[in-house]
Parts: C-alpha cells; sequence; structure tokens
C-alpha cells in the first residue's frame, strides 16, 4: 500500500529534483530513506484516513554529532544543533521526511501529526526531535509550537528542535 502512495507523489518527486537529490524519472524511496525503514520499519508512519494514506513520515535515531551512527554532522550542522540543545545530545530522533498528500494541506493533519510524534518520540525514551526544513507551512508550525531555530546558510534549511526539558516536561503549544 505504501508504495502504491509513495508512487503518487510526483511534488515529492519534483521537490527531490530541486534539491538535487534524485536523478531518476522513478518516484521511489530514494537510498537514504529506503535505508531508514529498511533497518527498522518502524521508522516508517502512515496516517490513513477513509482506508486512504494521506500522508507520511521517515524518522530515525540521530545526535547532535552524527546524522546516524558513523555518519558525522559537518561541522556547521553539528555547532548549530549544540547551540540550539545547549550542549551535545545522544538520544535524538531526526525527522527526515513529511510529507502530506498536496490537496489535504492546510486542514490540521500537521498540526496533528506533530501532537502525535512529539508524544511518540518522549514515550520511548528519546530527548527530543531534529527537523530540517524549507517548507513555509512547516517552518510556521515549528514555530507556532514552540521549537528552538537555527538556518543552515549553506544548505538554506531551517533547523528546528524540540527538546525534553531536564524535569522531564516539553515547551510546547497545541
Amino acid at each position: 500500500m505504501f508504495r502504491e502512495f509513495y508512487g503518487t507523489l510526483k511534488d515529492l518527486q519534483e521537490y527531490y529534483k530541486s534539491r538535487g537529490l534524485a536523478d531518476t524519472e522513478s518516484i521511489e524511496l530514494q537510498d537514504c530513506e529506503r535505508r531508514h525503514v529498511e533497518s527498522n520499519p518502524e521508522h516508517l508512519i502512515g496516517w490513513i484516513d477513509q482506508g486512504k494514506i494521506v500522508g507520511h513520515a521517515i524518522w530515525h535515531e540521530t545526535s547532535t554529532d552524527e546524522m546516524t551512527s558513523g555518519d558525522p554532522r559537518d561541522e556547521d550542522d553539528r555547532r548549530l544543533l549544540r547551540r540550539l540543545y545547549g550542549g551535545k545530545r545522544e538520544n535524538l530522533v531526526e525527522l527526515h521526511e513529511l510529507w502530506l498528500r498536496t490537496e489535504l494541506r492546510g486542514k490540521g493533519h500537521g498540526r496533528r501529526f506533530f501532537s502525535f510524534f512529539e508524544d511518540f518520540v518522549l514515550s520511548r525514551g528519546y530527548d527530543g526531535i531534529v527537523y530540517y526544513t524549507e517548507d513555509p507551512a512547516a517552518i510556521s508550525l515549528c514555530r507556532k509550537r514552540g521549537y528552538r531555530e537555527g538556518y543552515l546558510e549553506r544548505q538554506r534549511w531551517y533547523v528546528f528542535v524540540f527538546a525534553r526539558r531536564p524535569s522531564g516536561t516539553t515547551r510546547r503549544t497545541n
């Protein structure tokens, strides 16, 4: 079912091409996303409405210093994440890809997803979320939810972090 859904996301493929991340005409999971899902099927979250997939997310474990185990972040990224988190952090999750069918955007699905995902991450014992985006709606949503924000100039990505506070509580606006 997911492969069929993914194959309908022409706007996702166009996004990948615009970022220089896709060089084929087929609409399939890119190597990086496929590795995340194959390493742990829980890394793929789909949401369904009336029997149809309307969106998905791909996530993975991360830290301020490594994107995945053995894959170090570049110096700008590492420095920014350490600043946003107030130091080195190991027990984080990166929201790697978040996608919602174009025709369903602006209807509250993103807000509900972030609320679900924050609870999902914290309930599994992780300390926070890292999310890179250039999408104006996602940027607005992260700002409304109180995520800390930075910007990577070279990649032209906004970087948002959500963190569990030391007392176990989080800062969040619904």
